[in-house]
Parts: C-alpha cells; structure tokens; sequence
C-alpha cells in the first residue's frame, strides 16, 4: 500500500471528510508498521543530515487538525529521531497584539525554517481561515480573499526552495470525547483540557466545512495536502512517517563537496 498516494488530495479536487473514514488502516499490520516506524525514524535522520549539510533545501511540514487528533503526538513519535541542531518547531496560538498589528502572514513567515533545516508548524497560518471564519471574527471577504494570499505566500516559498508538505490529522467526532473523557480520567493530563476544547465541539461541522474549503482552495502538487486517518495512532504515525520519508528522497539531499582534496590532508601533518 502507497501510503503517500492513498492519503494525498489531488489538485484541484473537492474535498469531502465523510468520505475519508478517519479510522481507516489500509489493511496495515500493527506490529509491522511500529517496526517500520523505526526503521522510517533511522531514514529520517540520514536524510535529515545530508539535507543539513547541503543546506540547499528547507523542509517545512504543516499539521493541522482539530483538538485531540494528535498533532502534538505525531511530532513526539515521528520527529524524535530528527537532531534538533536542524529541526525547529513552531506553535501558532491566538495573535498577540503585535501580531494583530501586521498581516496575518507576518508571524509565519518569520518562522519559515533557513535552507538546510526541517521546520514544523504546529498550526500554521490556516487558522486565519478556520478559527476567523467558524467565530466571525473578520467578514467573509477578508477570509476568501486569504486563500489566494496563502497560495501565493506558498508559491513564493517553494520557488525559493522551501518543500511544504501539509497534514490534516482527520479523527472522528465520537474518538475526540473519548480523549478528552481520557485527559479528563487522567490526573497528570488533566492540564491538556480546557472549557473552550468542549465549547469548539459545538461548532464541529463548522469547522468540518471550513478545512475542506481551505484544502481545496490551497492545494497543490508543489505544496499538496495528505488528510491521513488519525483515530488509530500507530496509522497516523505511519502514514506521516512514510510521507516525509518519500518526501524527502524526492529532494535527494547530498553531501557538499569539501573545497579542499581529502587526500592532501595527511601529507600536512
């Protein structure tokens, strides 16, 4: 099974969630796919080492997803073999008020990791089309017209050798209140929930509605979005692992030739 190819949105196609079962697992083995994420980590790290030294290229991986789906999670289980010299992760929370003083993009786009690093949002600039549009925090207009700012914000990205690679973490609404029912259970998680994650639950079809009109409108084969099942965690792991593995073969990041003959060095000693 092409993991890669059976959670990737196709350019220019509508996106429908209730017809991506969000507890889906290819038909994957659990304990095989645990071994293979770890064999996937080891890939990760080579290749995340070669890209460090080429320093030609930036990686930056996006994860999106309502509460509870894991996004946290994913960066715990999937990145842990990454070397933090040339990983960055970043977390866009509500704007503060210099924020809220610039253009939307003006926060993440300081954050776009350099050439030679993986950056990995947690959250990203989307919620200027999610949050903003399910609360009506700005009109319409403002949010429509965003999605052609984000698209060309991207554009700009990529054409300066930035990879984007976009995750929707897809969990059903039933497995969401188990997991805050789990957090709520558990003393030592109790932290992880707040009044507003069970207030955003009624607004889930909403919220439904705006990632599937987000996904359509700003996805692309040079910055595509995978919507990858998330109720069961191994899968979610594995489907993201597999991405970026694949991902990052298809940069083909090499080592940069020395600027000195290897071979002179002994004879200088």
């Amino acid at each position: 099974m092409d993991l890669r190819k059976a959670c990737l949105v196709k350019p220019g196609a509508k996106v429908k969630l209730t017809a991506r079962d969000p507890g889906a697992t290819f038909g994957l083995d659990k304990e095989q796919a645990l071994a293979d994420l770890d064999v996937d980590r080891k890939r990760l790290f080579d290749l995340q080492y070669r890209l460090y030294a080429e320093k030609k290229n930036a990686v930056l991986v996006v994860f999106q997803a309502m509460d509870t789906a894991g996004k946290d999670g994913a960066i715990r289980h999937v990145m842990t073999g990454l070397n933090p010299q040339g990983c960055q992760v970043a977390s866009f929370k509500k704007p503060t008020e210099e924020e809220m003083e610039h253009d939307f993009l003006w926060r993440v786009h300081k954050e776009v990791p350099r050439h030679g690093e993986v950056g990995i949002f947690n959250r990203s600039h989307y919620e200027d089309v999610l949050v903003v549009r399910v609360h009506r925090l700005v009109p319409k207009s403002v949010w429509r017209a965003r999605y052609k700012q984000i698209n060309d914000f991207e554009n700009m990205l990529v054409a300066n050798n930035v990879v984007i690679v976009k995750f929707f973490l897809h969990i059903s609404k039933d497995e969401q209140k188990q997991r805050l029912q789990q957090r709520l259970d558990d003393p030592n998680r109790n932290w992880k929930v707040s009044l507003g994650d069970f207030e955003e639950r009624k607004h889930w079809d909403d919220y439904q509605e705006a990632y599937e009109d987000a996904m359509a409108h700003t996805n692309s084969k040079h910055a595509p979005w995978y919507i990858v099942p998330a109720n069961q965690k191994w899968v979610r792991n594995a489907v993201i692992s597999e991405v970026l593995v694949k991902t990052l073969k298809d940069v083909d990041p090499k080592f940069p030739k020395p600027s000195y003959n290897a071979a002179d060095i002994p004879a200088r000693f």
